[in-house]
């Protein structure tokens, strides 16, 4: 298994950072040309990936749909850090922190108006580490 680390700043704000190009290119390096399996895992309590469309509003509509599922206020136990900050350790149950995607012929097999994303609704950590693994079929 091949694997490497990337470094992605999502900044001050709640996003939906597409990593798709990072994803493709280790994918194309480390298959060979070849088949298998790209493996994206972020290493975070408190962020996500998410295979989804991007710049068509789905992203906006994504962090929308987040912030009614999981309001930034005061409700959620786990308190520490910026306002809401509890619900940044409950999103990985809804986003989960991984996604796995066929690799064939050393190109990403994704449909159409999918893309890769992390999903960081968590204002008070800018700068993120995602784990990209690739095993071979």
């Amino acid at each position: 298994m091949d694997s490497q680390m990337i470094q992605v700043h999502t900044g001050s704000r709640e996003t939906v950072q597409d990593i798709t190009g990072e994803c493709a290119e280790f994918a194309r390096s480390a298959s060979g040309g070849g088949d298998g399996l790209l493996h994206v895992f972020v290493p975070h309590a408190t962020a996500g990936v998410a295979l989804i469309e991007l710049g068509s509003g789905s992203d906006s509509d994504l962090l929308a749909a987040l912030a009614d599922l999981l309001p930034a206020d005061d409700r959620w136990r786990h308190a520490h850090g910026s306002r809401g900050h509890g619900r940044s350790h409950v999103l990985p149950a809804f986003v989960a922190p991984y996604a796995t995607v066929p690799v064939l012929g050393g190109r990403l097999a994704l449909g159409t108006w999918q893309s890769i994303a992390l999903v960081d609704v968590n204002t008070d950590n800018p700068d993120r580490r995602v784990r990209l693994s690739f095993l071979a079929g």
